[in-house]
């Protein structure tokens, strides 16, 4: 089953809680403090794939989680890092956050690995907390927690040609005959459901992926027939070979065919329906196929390099394969020097760093306060522990948040909400 795009959720493994101890031994009477720190959590890591050729292993498992990291324990001993997650995706993998939109990675080469959710910091051990007026700290910080999000996958395949075309106008057999590819092949438009990948061979240094893409009706590029969903499958190709119907056996004209697609084409991305075309006039041994090509070159006349050809009878394709395969390296001797030859549509996001520490809101009489750095220091907090909480009311006072809440009018016994923890104020 070919599946091309996916939902799940990930998250990195928590941080592990340091650790409250004291030295007990025989002739140390007062011993200082021995907690030691958390483990750091571990990471969820995609890694591009080249032996994988579809997300249908995300349609059955939608929820990744690593591994979070040991606690710490007496004697300054620390905690061990939990393991990373690897998640093994196809090359070609576009991962997106699906709350924002932000393209994460694009995953374009074997062995290309993205960190797409952190395992949490350890929390640090009593014995970190020591200082000369607090020499026996009775507290530690819990492990921060890993950062979870739902993220998008979305399988861009990775061909260096595409065919294009009108459902039922040859492509599917031109791969078959060019290629080792068996894609099923039937009278009926819409056979094709999925794409399919075939490697070309020229000579034995030199060859070329092909693609076949579903078929393309008016309105794909707004999600009418098959066409939407695989659009985004010819993103990547360098060159496009336009597949028409010369025989118009379908009942269809050849030249408002091969509108409709580019039009589509470029609704969708300017850039895609700029890219180098040549056009395989195909079915050229059914009657009426001579003139209906005259009409076409009359129509194109020198703007594209046209190849009658029979995908049928194999007649016309050894010259297309192989002007394929020439203007392959003039574009890629060109692209060399302008930077990648395929194309991405998504407007990739680049977050600005959080200025603001905190942010205040009134909801019914309480005072939310959100905020990356302030929720993380409730997060490792051990809110049970009356002098870790005291630290982080002084830690709080620093960051201004005690100052910006007066100034909201905060009173005596007033409710302050951080995540998902409320607290009562008080003046320290």
């Amino acid at each position: 089953m070919f599946i091309d795009k996916a939902k799940i959720y990930v998250r990195g493994g928590d941080g592990g809680n340091g650790a409250v101890a004291f030295r007990r031994e025989k002739f140390v009477p007062k011993g200082g403090p021995s907690g030691g720190s958390g483990g750091r959590g571990g990471n969820v890591i995609f890694r591009a794939d080249e032996g994988l050729r579809t997300l249908i292993d995300f349609k059955y498992r939608r929820h990744y989680y690593a591994e979070r990291g040991g606690h710490g324990e007496g004697k300054d001993r620390h905690g061990r890092n939990g393991k990373d997650l690897i998640v093994r995706v196809p090359v070609g993998t576009v991962i997106k956050d699906a709350k924002t939109g932000e393209v994460i990675a694009d995953l374009i080469y074997n062995g290309q690995e993205v960190v797409v959710a952190r395992g949490g910091r350890g929390g640090r051990g009593n014995a970190n907390f020591a200082t000369p007026t607090n020499q026996a700290p009775t507290f530690a910080e819990k492990g921060e927690p890993g950062e979870e999000r739902e993220i998008i996958l979305e399988l861009k395949l990775l061909a260096d040609v595409g065919l294009v075309g009108m459902p039922n106008v040859g492509k599917s057999t031109i791969i078959s005959k060019v290629s080792k590819a068996r894609p099923k092949i039937a009278n009926y438009p819409f056979t094709t459901l999925v794409p399919n990948l075939g490697t070309v061979y020229l000579s034995e240094n030199d060859s070329f992926v092909i693609a076949d893409i579903p078929g393309l009706i008016e309105g794909a590029h707004q999600g009418s027939g098959l066409g939407h969903e695989f659009l985004r499958h010819v993103e990547r190709t360098k060159l496009l070979v336009h597949v028409l119907d010369v025989s118009e056996s379908e009942g269809r004209d050849c030249i408002e065919d091969f509108e409709t697609i580019n039009r589509e084409l470029y609704a969708y991305s300017p850039a895609l329906a700029g890219k180098k075309q040549v056009v395989a006039a195909n079915k050229m041994d059914l009657p009426g196929a001579e003139e209906n090509l005259k009409k076409l070159k009359s129509y194109l006349g020198d703007k594209y390099e046209i190849f009658p050809i029979s995908a049928l009878t194999g007649e016309g394709l050894k010259p297309l394969i192989y002007r394929l395969g020439e203007l392959l390296k003039e574009i890629e001797a060109h692209t060399n020097e302008k930077g990648p030859s395929y194309i991405m549509s998504e407007q990739v996001v680049i977050k600005a760093e959080e200025k603001e520490k905190f942010k205040i809101e009134k909801e019914n009489g309480i005072f939310v306060v959100s905020g990356k750095e302030v929720e993380k220091h409730v997060a490792k907090t051990d809110l049970n522990n009356e002098e870790a909480v005291r630290r982080l009311q002084l830690i709080f006072k620093r960051m201004g948040l005690e100052d910006a809440l007066k100034e909201m009018g905060i009173k005596e016994g007033d409710t302050v909400k951080i995540g998902n923890v409320e607290f009562e104020y008080y003046d320290v």
